[in-house]
């Protein structure tokens, strides 16, 4: 059974994120249970998310899933613009919603790369920094 798709392809909020998660060597897009991801072996970023314990009504269409170092976790979840995401929480992963005309997307360029460099593999996290020093 296909799930529902719960994102609209035209938001603009998406498109920055893709373009940023899509800028990162070898990664791809899919929809996986209604909702876009990005990734390269594994998944490191998902757009859109529902808060803990929530099904449906906690859903945070504008919300990015992402994987942080986990040495930045505890200080991230001091931050209230963070939260624990239903489902991908226990594993390690947060979200924040970027809904908010004050989104730092430098910001978000950071916990987007740091998420990839938590989940891809070693020769593309060197890719990655070859590409930086170039």
């Amino acid at each position: 059974m296909a799930h529902e798709i719960m994102f609209d392809d035209s938001d603009p909020v998406l498109a920055r994120v893709r373009a940023l998660a899509l800028a990162l060597p070898a990664a791809a897009e899919k929809v996986s249970h209604g909702r876009p991801c990005f990734f390269t072996k594994k998944i490191f970023v998902i757009y859109g998310a529902t808060t803990k314990g929530d099904h449906h009504d906690g859903r945070r269409d504008t919300a990015m899933i992402f994987m942080p170092h986990p040495a930045e976790s505890v200080a991230l979840l001091q931050d209230p613009r963070f939260f624990t995401p239903a489902y991908w929480g226990p594993y390690g992963w947060l979200a924040t919603d970027l809904a908010e005309s004050t989104t730092d997307w430098e910001e978000v360029a950071e916990l987007i790369e740091e998420s990839y460099r938590q989940t891809a593999p070693p020769k593309l996290v060197a890719q990655l920094d070859t590409s930086a020093t170039e």
